[in-house]
């Protein structure tokens, strides 16, 4: 027996709640600082408030990961996690800018904090299962498509996310100013649309996607010569599985590492280093109508990145067919740190654009090409709880950036958070050069 090959359609629908839940995300990654300094969160504490992402992906992946392993319901395997996720990311995504509203039971500030905790828990219940899916039920020459597809799908939810307060502020004429200390409505409607199109986008892959049950994927398995050993279902087993995971894990560790060390930064200085560096605006103006425009074109080039991922990730299997996985991911850090380091020479707002072209290029690849090239070397029925391990290397540099991000900036860079971008560029060039120590299991061009 082996998996049947899928229709780009079957393929697009499984990965169709990635959008969805990215366009919550993008909302998150745009406009989260933006709202805890409208609450009064200074620069240097950001990352300090960002550190619970990272924190849930790393606590919340692998147990995931460990249970939808484990899981099969007359809904499936995976698909009741993504609803789970959904539902509570919906939930965050509507009260996190609405916080002000709450201040009877603690300040505002908090209340936002504790609100992108629950955004950030959620979104990991959704997201890993949905990277073990397309493992699941695709044949390994698929794998690559199927992981570009989702690639691209999540392109198309981040530009739809990012784009949303601008549009709704300049395109059809909701009101963008506010008082101080208060969120814009444009923000609240933008992140009350975004909770409503995460879950429908969810609703349709649950409603037209079939998943194998465990008897089939233990069939495809034997089929391939692949027995597992009879082995207790204790959470403990994550420790053992940790362990053992496979050498080119291992190797991919250290370009994820640097690879999210990198956006972290981005996404946690980006307002306030264009709202200083490009706009020219004190670092503690948080409320004038020049802020609110520096924080929507944020949201404006983080769409234009989303959006070139999206393109670009169509492109990706044809270029790793020619040149190899490991060169094209080699490419796309190189081009996304590049992008990175320009924007501290960009002379105005517009320039910013150019930047994200490269920023593009390296999220598509980083979002494709390392769960490609580790899906080869994993067995098939510890997909979900590898896929969560693997969580690890791209929140344990977060977490790290994000305790040492704010004092870096206070205390090294004078202040001033767009060194802390060009400090994210470098970082995605150290991770290329990791790229070459990586094994490739089952890429048909060695490198």
């Amino acid at each position: 027996m082996k998996k049947r090959k899928l229709s780009f359609f079957d393929i697009w629908n499984m990965s169709f709640g990635y959008l969805g839940i990215q366009m919550g995300f993008a909302l998150q990654n745009a406009n989260a600082s933006r709202i805890l300094q409208i609450f009064g969160a200074d620069v240097h504490s950001l990352s300090w408030f960002w550190i619970v992402a990272p924190l849930m992906g790393l606590i919340v992946q692998p147990i995931i990961g460990h249970y939808s392993d484990r899981t099969w319901t007359r809904f499936g395997r995976r698909k009741p996690y993504f609803l789970i996720g959904s539902i509570l990311a919906a939930f965050g995504l509507i009260f996190m800018p609405q916080s002000a509203a709450l201040t009877a039971f603690m300040p505002a500030l908090w209340v936002g904090a504790g609100m992108l905790m629950i955004m950030d828990a959620s979104f990991n219940i959704a997201m890993e299962p949905f990277r073990a899916l397309v493992a699941d039920l695709l044949p390994s020459d698929q794998r690559t498509l199927g992981f570009s597809v989702q690639t691209a799908l999540i392109g198309f939810g981040a530009v739809i996310g990012s784009w949303l307060p601008y549009a709704l502020s300049n395109w059809f004429g909701v009101s963008s100013e506010a008082l101080p200390g208060e969120v814009p409505y444009h923000l609240i409607l933008s992140f009350i649309i975004g909770a409503i199109a995460l879950i429908v986008a969810v609703l349709i892959t649950i409603s037209t996607t079939k998943e194998y049950s465990p008897a089939e994927l233990e069939a495809f398995d034997k089929a391939e010569g692949i027995v597992h050993e009879e082995e207790s279902s204790s959470l403990m087993n994550i420790f053992e599985d940790f362990k053992n995971m496979p050498q080119t894990m291992k190797q991919l560790g250290w370009v994820q590492f640097f690879s999210w060390f990198a956006l972290f930064g981005m996404w946690v200085f980006a307002t306030p280093a264009i709202a200083h560096h490009v706009y020219n605006l004190p670092l503690d103006d948080t409320s004038s109508k020049t802020y609110q425009e520096a924080g929507d074109w944020v949201g404006i080039i983080f769409g234009v990145y989303n959006g070139i991922s999206a393109i670009f990730a169509f492109f990706l299997p044809y270029i790793a067919k020619k040149i190899g996985r490991k060169s094209t991911h080699t490419f796309s850090l190189i081009a996304g740190g590049i992008g990175l380091i320009s924007v501290y020479f960009a002379p105005s707002p517009n320039w910013l654009i150019l930047s994200m072209v490269g920023v593009g290029i390296a999220w598509a690849s980083i979002l494709a090409m390392p769960y490609a090239i580790l899906s080869g070397s994993i067995p098939a029925k510890k997909m979900g709880v590898y896929m969560g391990i693997f969580n690890f290397f791209i929140v344990i540099p977060q977490i790290i950036n994000a305790i040492i991000g704010g004092p870096i900036v206070k205390y090294v860079y004078g202040g001033n958070p767009i060194y802390a971008i060009v400090a994210s560029g470098v970082a995605f060039l150290i991770a290329a050069t990791f790229v070459s120590r990586v094994k490739d299991e089952d890429d048909t061009i060695k490198v």
